[in-house]
Protein backbone atom coordinates (compact mmCIF):
# COMPACT_ATOMS: atom_id res chain seq x y z
CA UNK A 1 0.00 0.00 0.00
CA UNK A 2 1.02 3.46 -0.94
CA UNK A 3 2.11 6.09 1.38
CA UNK A 4 -0.27 9.03 0.95
CA UNK A 5 1.27 12.04 0.09
CA UNK A 6 0.08 15.62 1.48
CA UNK A 7 1.54 17.14 -1.85
CA UNK A 8 0.36 17.38 -5.66
CA UNK A 9 1.67 14.64 -7.85
CA UNK A 10 3.92 15.60 -11.15
CA UNK A 11 4.72 12.73 -13.40
CA UNK A 12 7.95 13.15 -15.44
CA UNK A 13 8.82 11.82 -18.52
CA UNK A 14 11.79 8.93 -18.86
CA UNK A 15 14.04 11.23 -20.15
CA UNK A 16 13.12 13.46 -17.00
CA UNK A 17 13.38 10.77 -14.51
CA UNK A 18 16.84 10.13 -15.88
CA UNK A 19 18.11 13.90 -15.72
CA UNK A 20 16.85 13.82 -11.99
CA UNK A 21 18.29 10.94 -11.51
CA UNK A 22 21.80 11.25 -12.24
CA UNK A 23 21.65 14.76 -9.72
CA UNK A 24 20.11 17.69 -11.62
CA UNK A 25 17.28 19.55 -9.33
CA UNK A 26 15.56 21.26 -12.30
CA UNK A 27 12.50 19.79 -13.88
CA UNK A 28 11.62 21.39 -17.15
CA UNK A 29 7.61 22.04 -18.59
CA UNK A 30 8.50 19.79 -21.67
CA UNK A 31 9.40 16.83 -19.41
CA UNK A 32 5.67 17.07 -17.52
CA UNK A 33 3.59 14.29 -18.69
CA UNK A 34 0.84 14.82 -16.04
CA UNK A 35 0.09 16.72 -12.51
CA UNK A 36 -2.52 15.06 -9.99
CA UNK A 37 -3.73 17.74 -6.99
CA UNK A 38 -4.12 21.65 -6.90
CA UNK A 39 -0.89 23.29 -6.73
CA UNK A 40 -0.35 27.15 -6.43
CA UNK A 41 2.28 28.79 -7.88
CA UNK A 42 5.37 28.92 -5.26
CA UNK A 43 3.79 25.82 -3.91
CA UNK A 44 5.57 22.39 -3.12
CA UNK A 45 5.12 19.50 -5.08
CA UNK A 46 6.02 16.15 -5.39
CA UNK A 47 7.72 14.62 -8.61
CA UNK A 48 7.47 10.96 -9.67
CA UNK A 49 8.53 8.73 -12.65
CA UNK A 50 5.74 7.22 -15.00
CA UNK A 51 5.94 3.96 -12.76
CA UNK A 52 5.41 6.08 -9.74
CA UNK A 53 8.50 6.03 -8.13
CA UNK A 54 9.19 9.15 -6.19
CA UNK A 55 11.72 11.72 -7.52
CA UNK A 56 11.51 14.39 -5.24
CA UNK A 57 9.85 17.26 -3.52
CA UNK A 58 10.40 20.90 -5.12
CA UNK A 59 8.99 24.64 -5.75
CA UNK A 60 6.05 24.65 -8.62
CA UNK A 61 6.90 27.30 -10.87
CA UNK A 62 3.88 27.81 -13.12
CA UNK A 63 5.64 30.60 -15.48
CA UNK A 64 8.84 29.21 -15.93
CA UNK A 65 10.33 26.37 -18.33
CA UNK A 66 12.30 25.43 -15.38
CA UNK A 67 8.65 24.02 -13.96
CA UNK A 68 9.59 22.62 -10.97
CA UNK A 69 13.27 22.93 -8.59
CA UNK A 70 13.33 20.27 -6.29
CA UNK A 71 14.60 21.08 -3.18
CA UNK A 72 14.91 17.24 -1.25
CA UNK A 73 14.93 13.81 -2.99
CA UNK A 74 13.70 12.12 0.97
CA UNK A 75 10.09 11.45 1.39
CA UNK A 76 10.21 11.53 4.84
CA UNK A 77 11.09 15.31 4.65
CA UNK A 78 8.94 17.77 6.26
CA UNK A 79 9.53 20.98 5.14
CA UNK A 80 8.72 22.73 8.22
CA UNK A 81 10.89 25.98 10.31
CA UNK A 82 13.27 23.15 11.61
CA UNK A 83 13.97 21.80 7.89
CA UNK A 84 15.04 25.25 6.69
CA UNK A 85 16.77 25.85 9.79
CA UNK A 86 18.68 22.75 9.30
CA UNK A 87 19.75 23.67 5.79
CA UNK A 88 20.89 27.07 6.76
CA UNK A 89 23.22 25.62 9.04
CA UNK A 90 24.16 23.02 6.99
CA UNK A 91 25.11 25.88 4.65
CA UNK A 92 26.45 28.42 7.33
CA UNK A 93 28.72 25.30 8.59
CA UNK A 94 30.42 24.88 5.17
CA UNK A 95 31.31 28.37 4.91
CA UNK A 96 33.22 27.96 8.41
CA UNK A 97 35.05 24.93 7.16
CA UNK A 98 36.08 25.85 3.78
CA UNK A 99 36.41 29.63 4.46
CA UNK A 100 37.90 29.70 7.88
CA UNK A 101 38.33 33.09 9.43
CA UNK A 102 37.22 34.95 5.59
CA UNK A 103 32.94 34.37 6.05
CA UNK A 104 32.89 38.16 7.43
CA UNK A 105 32.30 38.69 3.53
CA UNK A 106 31.46 35.70 2.13
CA UNK A 107 28.34 33.96 -0.18
CA UNK A 108 26.42 32.59 2.63
CA UNK A 109 24.19 31.02 -0.01
CA UNK A 110 24.68 29.85 -3.49
CA UNK A 111 21.33 28.80 -4.69
CA UNK A 112 21.05 25.29 -6.49
CA UNK A 113 24.24 24.42 -4.84
CA UNK A 114 22.75 24.81 -1.14
CA UNK A 115 19.58 23.54 -2.44
CA UNK A 116 17.89 26.55 -1.71
CA UNK A 117 16.97 27.42 -5.80
CA UNK A 118 17.02 30.82 -6.77
CA UNK A 119 18.32 32.37 -3.74
CA UNK A 120 21.70 34.12 -3.49
CA UNK A 121 22.94 35.32 0.20
CA UNK A 122 25.46 37.36 0.54
CA UNK A 123 27.15 38.29 4.24
CA UNK A 124 29.41 41.94 3.72
CA UNK A 125 29.89 42.05 7.70
CA UNK A 126 26.62 43.21 9.38
CA UNK A 127 24.48 43.21 6.04
CA UNK A 128 23.29 40.31 4.33
CA UNK A 129 21.99 40.65 1.18
CA UNK A 130 19.67 38.87 -1.13
CA UNK A 131 18.35 37.85 -4.21
CA UNK A 132 15.59 35.84 -4.55
CA UNK A 133 15.06 34.06 -8.10
CA UNK A 134 12.23 31.87 -7.68
CA UNK A 135 8.57 32.24 -6.45
CA UNK A 136 8.81 29.50 -4.52
CA UNK A 137 11.89 30.54 -2.25
CA UNK A 138 9.74 34.42 -2.17
CA UNK A 139 6.99 32.64 -0.90
CA UNK A 140 8.66 31.34 2.23
CA UNK A 141 11.21 34.25 2.47
CA UNK A 142 8.97 35.67 5.74
CA UNK A 143 9.89 32.21 7.72
CA UNK A 144 13.21 31.24 5.87
CA UNK A 145 15.67 34.94 5.86
CA UNK A 146 15.12 35.45 10.07
CA UNK A 147 16.09 31.72 10.17
CA UNK A 148 19.38 33.08 8.71
CA UNK A 149 19.82 36.01 10.71
CA UNK A 150 19.64 33.87 13.68
CA UNK A 151 22.31 30.93 12.64
CA UNK A 152 24.66 33.57 12.21
CA UNK A 153 24.20 35.93 14.79
CA UNK A 154 24.11 32.66 17.36
CA UNK A 155 27.81 32.57 15.72
CA UNK A 156 28.17 36.24 16.40
CA UNK A 157 28.35 37.39 13.31
CA UNK A 158 26.11 40.84 14.05
CA UNK A 159 23.83 41.50 12.07
CA UNK A 160 21.71 44.59 11.94
CA UNK A 161 19.56 44.05 8.10
CA UNK A 162 18.93 42.26 5.36
CA UNK A 163 18.62 43.81 2.07
CA UNK A 164 16.65 42.46 -0.98
CA UNK A 165 18.23 43.18 -4.45
CA UNK A 166 15.75 42.05 -6.63
CA UNK A 167 16.09 44.67 -9.16
CA UNK A 168 16.59 42.01 -11.78
CA UNK A 169 15.07 41.50 -15.01
CA UNK A 170 14.76 37.80 -14.67
CA UNK A 171 12.46 37.96 -12.25
CA UNK A 172 9.90 37.80 -14.42
CA UNK A 173 10.51 34.51 -15.49
CA UNK A 174 8.93 33.32 -12.47
CA UNK A 175 6.28 35.70 -12.56
CA UNK A 176 7.89 38.15 -9.55
CA UNK A 177 8.05 41.69 -10.06
CA UNK A 178 11.54 44.19 -9.27
CA UNK A 179 12.61 46.01 -6.52
CA UNK A 180 14.92 46.82 -3.76
CA UNK A 181 15.08 47.51 0.06
CA UNK A 182 14.67 46.69 3.59
CA UNK A 183 13.47 43.33 4.17
CA UNK A 184 11.34 43.72 7.47
CA UNK A 185 12.37 41.78 10.02
CA UNK A 186 11.11 42.46 14.23
CA UNK A 187 13.89 43.81 16.29
CA UNK A 188 16.14 44.93 12.99
CA UNK A 189 16.37 48.34 12.80
CA UNK A 190 19.05 48.80 9.96
CA UNK A 191 20.04 52.65 9.34
CA UNK A 192 22.17 52.65 6.36
CA UNK A 193 22.91 50.12 3.12
CA UNK A 194 26.12 51.54 3.75
CA UNK A 195 28.77 49.36 5.30
CA UNK A 196 32.62 47.89 5.53
CA UNK A 197 34.56 44.50 4.46
CA UNK A 198 37.83 43.86 4.85
CA UNK A 199 38.84 41.30 1.90
CA UNK A 200 43.21 39.86 1.76
CA UNK A 201 43.58 42.51 3.96
CA UNK A 202 41.82 45.42 2.08
CA UNK A 203 39.34 47.03 3.41
CA UNK A 204 36.13 48.19 1.24
CA UNK A 205 33.07 50.53 1.74
CA UNK A 206 30.37 48.24 -0.11
CA UNK A 207 27.24 50.34 -0.67
CA UNK A 208 24.51 47.56 -1.13
CA UNK A 209 22.04 49.23 -2.43
CA UNK A 210 23.59 50.94 -5.28
CA UNK A 211 26.72 48.69 -5.99
CA UNK A 212 26.38 45.72 -9.30
CA UNK A 213 24.24 42.57 -8.45
CA UNK A 214 24.62 41.90 -4.67
CA UNK A 215 27.28 45.11 -3.85
CA UNK A 216 30.65 43.55 -4.53
CA UNK A 217 31.79 40.81 -5.99
CA UNK A 218 33.32 37.67 -3.81
CA UNK A 219 34.01 35.22 -5.99
CA UNK A 220 37.71 36.16 -6.79
CA UNK A 221 38.48 36.55 -3.45
CA UNK A 222 41.55 34.13 -3.94
CA UNK A 223 42.02 35.03 -7.43
CA UNK A 224 43.18 38.38 -6.14
CA UNK A 225 45.52 36.81 -3.81
CA UNK A 226 47.32 34.53 -6.37
CA UNK A 227 47.64 38.21 -8.57
CA UNK A 228 49.16 39.75 -5.76
CA UNK A 229 51.60 37.07 -5.88
CA UNK A 230 53.23 38.12 -9.27
CA UNK A 231 52.53 41.80 -8.75
CA UNK A 232 55.51 42.77 -6.93
CA UNK A 233 57.70 45.54 -8.37
CA UNK A 234 55.74 45.21 -11.96
CA UNK A 235 53.91 48.07 -13.90
CA UNK A 236 50.25 46.07 -13.75
CA UNK A 237 47.11 47.50 -15.63
CA UNK A 238 43.66 45.99 -14.13
CA UNK A 239 41.05 45.72 -16.81
CA UNK A 240 36.98 46.01 -16.05
CA UNK A 241 38.52 47.45 -12.63
CA UNK A 242 35.27 47.95 -11.25
CA UNK A 243 35.87 49.24 -7.36
CA UNK A 244 39.47 48.33 -7.69
CA UNK A 245 39.85 44.87 -5.89
CA UNK A 246 41.87 43.35 -8.73
CA UNK A 247 44.18 47.02 -8.31
CA UNK A 248 44.40 47.22 -4.97
CA UNK A 249 45.41 43.88 -4.36
CA UNK A 250 48.54 44.28 -6.89
CA UNK A 251 49.37 47.23 -4.95
CA UNK A 252 49.42 45.46 -1.37
CA UNK A 253 51.10 42.74 -3.10
CA UNK A 254 54.07 45.51 -4.12
CA UNK A 255 53.62 46.58 -7.55
CA UNK A 256 55.47 49.34 -8.95
CA UNK A 257 52.67 50.73 -10.47
CA UNK A 258 49.18 50.18 -11.10
CA UNK A 259 46.86 51.52 -13.72
CA UNK A 260 43.01 50.95 -13.42
CA UNK A 261 40.61 51.21 -15.87
CA UNK A 262 36.68 50.93 -16.12
CA UNK A 263 34.16 52.24 -18.01
CA UNK A 264 32.24 53.80 -15.12
CA UNK A 265 33.01 56.93 -13.88
CA UNK A 266 31.19 55.51 -10.67
CA UNK A 267 33.39 52.70 -10.60
CA UNK A 268 36.39 54.78 -11.07
CA UNK A 269 35.35 57.14 -8.10
CA UNK A 270 34.83 54.24 -6.01
CA UNK A 271 38.14 52.54 -6.50
CA UNK A 272 39.82 55.88 -5.99
CA UNK A 273 37.84 56.58 -2.82
CA UNK A 274 39.12 52.32 -1.74
CA UNK A 275 42.70 53.35 -2.81
CA UNK A 276 43.00 55.96 -0.31
CA UNK A 277 40.94 54.29 2.29
CA UNK A 278 44.13 51.61 2.11
CA UNK A 279 47.18 53.76 1.74
CA UNK A 280 47.56 52.85 -1.41
CA UNK A 281 46.44 55.45 -3.82
CA UNK A 282 50.64 56.97 -4.38
CA UNK A 283 51.29 53.51 -6.89
CA UNK A 284 48.12 54.05 -8.54
CA UNK A 285 46.53 55.85 -11.34
CA UNK A 286 42.77 55.65 -12.35
CA UNK A 287 41.11 56.15 -15.94
CA UNK A 288 37.90 56.41 -17.37
CA UNK A 289 38.15 54.96 -20.83
CA UNK A 290 36.80 51.77 -22.94
CA UNK A 291 38.74 48.85 -22.72
CA UNK A 292 38.48 47.62 -25.87
CA UNK A 293 39.36 51.06 -27.23
CA UNK A 294 42.29 51.25 -24.95
CA UNK A 295 43.89 48.29 -25.59
CA UNK A 296 43.44 48.61 -28.87
CA UNK A 297 45.34 51.85 -29.03
CA UNK A 298 47.97 50.80 -27.07
CA UNK A 299 48.55 47.69 -28.70
CA UNK A 300 48.90 50.07 -31.73
CA UNK A 301 51.44 51.96 -30.53
CA UNK A 302 53.65 49.62 -30.16
CA UNK A 303 54.94 50.34 -26.84
CA UNK A 304 54.82 47.68 -23.91
CA UNK A 305 54.48 49.72 -20.60
CA UNK A 306 53.34 47.07 -18.62
CA UNK A 307 54.31 43.73 -16.97
CA UNK A 308 50.88 42.24 -15.86
CA UNK A 309 47.53 42.75 -17.53
CA UNK A 310 44.45 41.54 -15.75
CA UNK A 311 41.32 41.06 -17.18
CA UNK A 312 38.12 40.41 -15.56
CA UNK A 313 35.63 41.61 -17.86
CA UNK A 314 31.84 41.32 -16.69
CA UNK A 315 29.96 38.84 -18.66
CA UNK A 316 29.85 39.06 -22.30
CA UNK A 317 26.90 36.16 -22.52
CA UNK A 318 24.08 35.20 -20.76
CA UNK A 319 22.47 33.08 -22.74
CA UNK A 320 23.83 30.31 -25.49
CA UNK A 321 22.37 32.08 -28.36
CA UNK A 322 25.05 34.52 -27.88
CA UNK A 323 28.44 32.80 -27.13
CA UNK A 324 30.03 32.91 -30.60
CA UNK A 325 29.62 36.59 -30.36
CA UNK A 326 30.95 36.84 -26.50
CA UNK A 327 33.85 34.57 -28.24
CA UNK A 328 34.70 37.50 -30.52
CA UNK A 329 34.91 39.68 -27.67
CA UNK A 330 37.15 37.93 -25.06
CA UNK A 331 39.04 37.21 -27.98
CA UNK A 332 39.36 40.71 -28.98
CA UNK A 333 40.88 41.88 -25.87
CA UNK A 334 43.05 38.70 -24.97
CA UNK A 335 44.55 39.38 -28.25
CA UNK A 336 44.53 42.90 -27.65
CA UNK A 337 46.38 42.57 -24.32
CA UNK A 338 49.15 39.61 -25.43
CA UNK A 339 50.54 42.19 -27.80
CA UNK A 340 50.86 44.58 -25.51
CA UNK A 341 52.81 42.76 -23.03
CA UNK A 342 56.61 41.83 -23.21
CA UNK A 343 57.75 38.34 -23.33
CA UNK A 344 58.18 37.27 -20.00
CA UNK A 345 55.23 39.22 -18.84
CA UNK A 346 51.85 38.06 -17.47
CA UNK A 347 48.42 37.65 -17.93
CA UNK A 348 45.32 37.23 -15.84
CA UNK A 349 42.06 36.46 -17.62
CA UNK A 350 38.66 35.47 -16.58
CA UNK A 351 34.95 34.91 -17.37
CA UNK A 352 32.54 34.94 -15.10
CA UNK A 353 29.71 33.29 -17.40
CA UNK A 354 28.48 29.60 -17.08
CA UNK A 355 27.50 29.65 -20.74
CA UNK A 356 30.86 30.24 -21.71
CA UNK A 357 32.20 26.64 -21.52
CA UNK A 358 35.56 26.18 -19.95
CA UNK A 359 36.92 24.15 -23.73
CA UNK A 360 35.43 27.38 -25.66
CA UNK A 361 37.43 29.36 -23.50
CA UNK A 362 40.45 27.95 -23.63
CA UNK A 363 40.07 26.92 -27.44
CA UNK A 364 39.60 31.44 -27.19
CA UNK A 365 42.62 31.97 -25.47
CA UNK A 366 44.78 29.67 -28.21
CA UNK A 367 43.62 31.44 -30.92
CA UNK A 368 44.13 34.60 -29.30
CA UNK A 369 47.89 33.61 -28.41
CA UNK A 370 48.47 32.51 -32.22
CA UNK A 371 46.77 36.69 -32.86
CA UNK A 372 49.06 37.61 -30.77
CA UNK A 373 52.32 35.56 -31.93
CA UNK A 374 53.42 34.58 -28.47
CA UNK A 375 52.30 31.12 -26.43
CA UNK A 376 50.79 30.95 -23.29
CA UNK A 377 52.91 29.37 -19.98
CA UNK A 378 50.21 27.99 -17.69
CA UNK A 379 50.81 29.21 -14.40
CA UNK A 380 47.86 28.61 -12.55
CA UNK A 381 44.18 27.61 -13.58
CA UNK A 382 40.91 28.66 -10.99
CA UNK A 383 37.85 29.12 -9.92
CA UNK A 384 35.68 30.38 -7.67
CA UNK A 385 35.93 30.37 -4.38
CA UNK A 386 34.41 27.59 -2.46
CA UNK A 387 31.98 29.82 -0.87
CA UNK A 388 30.60 29.10 -4.42
CA UNK A 389 30.49 25.51 -4.35
CA UNK A 390 30.75 23.31 -7.76
CA UNK A 391 27.93 20.95 -7.93
CA UNK A 392 28.94 18.34 -10.55
CA UNK A 393 25.77 17.13 -11.42
CA UNK A 394 24.76 21.01 -11.79
CA UNK A 395 27.13 22.50 -14.52
CA UNK A 396 25.37 25.87 -14.25
CA UNK A 397 26.79 26.25 -10.65
CA UNK A 398 30.64 26.22 -12.35
CA UNK A 399 30.85 29.24 -13.86
CA UNK A 400 33.98 31.44 -12.98
CA UNK A 401 37.42 30.53 -15.19
CA UNK A 402 40.17 32.10 -14.29
CA UNK A 403 44.08 31.39 -15.75
CA UNK A 404 47.56 32.99 -14.78
CA UNK A 405 49.86 32.89 -17.74
CA UNK A 406 53.43 34.52 -18.67
CA UNK A 407 54.08 34.98 -22.35
CA UNK A 408 56.87 33.12 -24.24
CA UNK A 409 57.96 33.51 -27.40
CA UNK A 410 55.58 31.88 -29.96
Amino acid sequence: MKTQRAYPRFTITQKGTRWVENGHPWIYEAEILSEEGSAENGALVDAVSEKGKYLGTGFLSRNSKIRIRLVSRNANDRFDEAFWRRRVQYAWDYRKAVMGADTGACRVIFGEADAFPGLTVDRFNDILVTQTLSVGIERIKPVLFPIIVDVLNADGACIRGVYERNDVAIRALEGMEQGKGWFPIPGLEPESTVTTITENGIEYLVDVENGQKTGFFLDQKYNRQAVARIAAGRKVLDCFTHTGSFALNAAKGGAAHVTAVDISETAIEMAKANAERNGLSERMDFVVADVFDLLTELSASGKKPYDLIILDPPAFTKSRKTVNAAERGYREINSAALRLLPLGGYLATASCSHFMPTELFEKMLVHAASDAGVQLRQIEQRQQAPDHPILWNVPETDYLKFYLFQIVRN
